[in-house]
């Protein structure tokens, strides 16, 4: 089974908004069709279409909340599946320059993409759209992490880019924990290689953020840009919660002189080897479920009802 993407971007990035949700901007065309269900098992009992289809869960968060933010709406029913759930908050973020819309635009299309990507990969084994919780979810988030009672992303761009900050990392450690799971087969037929381009970009999703919200800590001062810290409250929740490595902002130090060693910066999620992170299925649910460990839990802060799937409930 070959894995063939035919990719027709009719609708350019920076044009996005004004078709967002309602032109078929991209066709994607997979060789697995229906057989999706057909898929082997890997050696941990679950199936190919089991691991996509827990990536196309997390894709159908990011695409809604950054649709959301972009355009004010999520994605079209024809994108979301046969009888999706409910998705809950997200207005259009409030206030943007016109290069900050552009960069909104660009990674709403690019998270559309990818759940296009999945549920044709996927065929009629592709699970609907979860309920998704954008407003509950980020309240008791802010709460758990100390940050404040409430907290909404949609406020502005500088919230906005805390909300990424959530979302990012956490993709770019999942498809790393994921992958290996892929069977022989599913490597075989481009599954892999599929996974480590949609992690790519949304590593290139993650760099920007962390990049942009160092850089403004260093230009305003880290205690003027309370973002920031917020930020590092966030990864220490992540940590408790989900387990995983976990990489801290720091606002770079200036020197007299120029440096003449190396070093690894904390801008980039990496360990010491400079090997990006990873989470197993595990401690991803118990991020978005925002629990903080235990055995059988099926729901819970982004998503209220549980993904939809195999993977969906916790296992320790």
């Amino acid at each position: 089974m070959k894995l063939d993407t035919i990719i027709d971007r009719a609708l350019s990035r920076r044009t996005f908004l004004a078709g967002a949700g309602s032109v078929a901007a991209t066709t994607l065309v997979i060789g697995c069709g229906d057989d999706g269900a057909k898929m082997p098992p890997t050696s941990t009992g679950v199936t190919d279409a089991d691991i996509l289809n827990f990536a196309l869960n997390l894709e159908y968060l990011e695409a809604e909340f950054y649709l959301h933010a972009a355009t004010g709406s999520g994605l079209a029913s024809a994108d979301a599946g046969s009888n999706p759930g409910t998705v809950t908050g997200g207005t259009k973020v409030a206030g943007l320059a016109p290069a900050q819309q552009n960069i909104l635009n660009e990674i709403a299309y690019d998270e559309q993409e990818h759940v296009r990507f999945l549920r044709s990969a996927l065929g009629s084994a592709a699970v609907a759209r979860p309920a998704i919780d954008l407003t509950n979810s980020f309240n008791a988030l802010a709460s758990a992490a100390k940050i404040a009672s409430t907290f909404n992303p949609f406020d502005n761009y500088d919230d906005f880019l805390l909300g990424a900050f959530i979302f990012e990392d956490v993709g770019v450690t999942a498809y790393n924990g994921a992958a290996p799971l892929i069977s022989t087969a599913g490597i075989k037929a481009g599954y892999l290689s599929a996974a480590a381009g949609i992690m790519a970009v949304e590593a290139y999703h993650a760099a920007y953020v962390r990049t942009t919200i160092t850089a403004n800590a260093t230009t305003k001062g880290s205690s003027n840009y309370p973002q920031f810290g917020y930020a590092n409250l966030v990864s220490a929740l992540r940590a408790s919660v989900g387990g995983g490595a976990e990489t801290m902002l720091t606002v770079p130090t200036g020197t007299t002189t120029p440096a003449t060693t190396v070093t690894p910066t904390s801008v980039v999620a990496a360990d010491n080897n400079a090997l990006a992170y990873s989470r197993t299925t595990d401690q991803v649910l118990h991020i978005v479920y925002g629990t903080g460990g235990g055995s059988g839990v099926k729901s819970g802060a982004f998503f209220p009802n549980g993904l939809n799937g195999a993977i969906a409930v916790t296992q320790s």
